[in-house]
Formats: C-alpha cells, structure tokens, sequence
C-alpha cells in the first residue's frame, strides 16, 4: 500500500467508468452509493444528476453537509484474479451548487461521460479533496 497514486495508478483510477463515495450519517455510520465521477489531480468530482432517485433530499447530501469526511473507492474486478486492483481516497468533501468551481467539476463529468453530454447533470457537485490515497494491486 502506498499514500500517493503513481502516474500508472492516476490513469486507471481516472479511466474507472464507476466508484463509490462513503459519507458519515449523522448517528456516525457509514453511507456507501456508487457514483460517476471525474478525477483532476488530487480532486474528485460527482454531481447529483438526472438518472431516477428515491428522493431529491439526499443522504450523501445531508451528510456531507453535516460532516465532511469522505472515502472514495475505485476498483477492478474481473476473473483473472492477477489483475485486481483498487485506490481509495480519503479526504473532506464539500458542496457546490453554482459558480466557477461547479462549472470546472460539470465540464469535467461532460468530459468524460457521454451520457452528460446530452444532459448534463443538474444538481450539486460533490468536491472531494483527496488527503490520502491508499491502493493494492494483484499484479
């Protein structure tokens, strides 16, 4: 394991189609989703987007605004177990709804989903300024 991503790392975990978010409820357990995301050094970028939700009043949203710790795991699975691998990133989180910073995280998601380009997400961004990341790989 190490603390920082190598440039070999930096490209998989930004190529990653998926990852998932963990948040802190407000009773101190944890909240997991899975998430698209965008990674611009040692930034990653989500947003509350168009694709169906139980509710608008979302957890990982009142999370992040009650606590900012945030963990993000990207990983890959598939059956030749020699090339497994996963990159967690700890850090806080905060909320954007509007301005230069959520423009720079929405044209980063347009970027690289095409699903975006066609809609492109609508709600908050979710910041999460990585403070350590941590990996392991079969290989």
């Amino acid at each position: 394991m190490i603390s920082d991503l190598a440039p070999h790392q930096r490209a998989r975990v930004a190529a990653a189609p998926a990852a998932r978010l963990a948040t802190v409820r407000p009773d101190d357990t944890p909240h997991l989703v899975v998430i698209t995301f965008a990674l611009e050094d040692d930034r990653l970028v989500t947003a509350i987007d168009h694709k169906p939700k139980s509710t608008h009043d979302l957890q990982r949203v009142r999370n992040i605004a009650a606590n900012p710790a945030a963990s993000v795991l990207v990983d890959h699975y598939e059956d030749d177990w020699s090339r497994l691998w996963w990159a967690r990133g700890d850090g806080q989180a905060h909320l954007v709804a509007d301005g230069p910073e959520y423009d720079r995280a929405v044209a980063l998601l347009v970027a690289k989903y095409g699903q975006y380009r066609a809609q492109r997400p609508a709600g908050p961004a979710i910041i999460v300024d990585i403070s350590r990341w941590t990996t392991w790989s079969a290989a």
